[in-house]
């Protein structure tokens, strides 16, 4: 079953309310905010880093990494983004389709704070061309990420 599958699968085994969009595809952020029609801001972002360990950090699209706070949340001294090949590898989504999901690749998801700041999200879906936004509390409840600041 591919992502977008499981991905849907999953929000309604959760019985949450989200809207699917199909839209033109995009890469970036930016061109996804544009063709859902919603602010920056909301986009949840999800990277695919590598510190001792491959995590998922998830942040407004607006922002980037501080990879110093990621250094010292994770006490290490490695950091560094998935290159294409190990993001095919870890979540079979090409870049910029990640969702903010985790748990559907086996990996610990960590959320920016400022997102929580966001009543609702968007984000790609498994695919460049579908995108889905919901609650942000809802996302919270399904995923139960830990909570840290490393947003510059």
């Amino acid at each position: 079953m591919d992502v977008f599958s499981k991905l849907v699968d999953l929000l309604i085994a959760e019985k949450v309310d989200f809207q699917l969009m199909t839209h033109e595809p995009v890469t970036t952020s930016e061109e996804a905010a544009i063709a859902r029609g919603s602010s920056l801001e909301s986009g949840a972002k999800a990277i695919i880093a590598k510190t001792d360990k491959f995590v998922m950090l998830v942040l407004p699209a607006n922002l980037k990494i501080d990879s110093k706070k990621v250094k010292r949340i994770f006490k290490s001294k490695n950091f560094r983004f998935a290159t294409d090949e190990e993001l095919l590898k870890l979540t079979n989504c090409k870049k910029g389709a990640v969702p903010p999901f985790g748990i559907l690749f086996g990996l610990e998801t960590y959320v920016d704070e400022k997102l929580l700041e966001q009543e609702e999200i968007n984000f790609n879906a498994g695919r460049n061309d579908k995108s889905i936004a919901m609650k942000t509390r809802d996302y919270i409840k399904i995923v139960k990420p830990k909570i840290e600041k490393f947003s510059l």
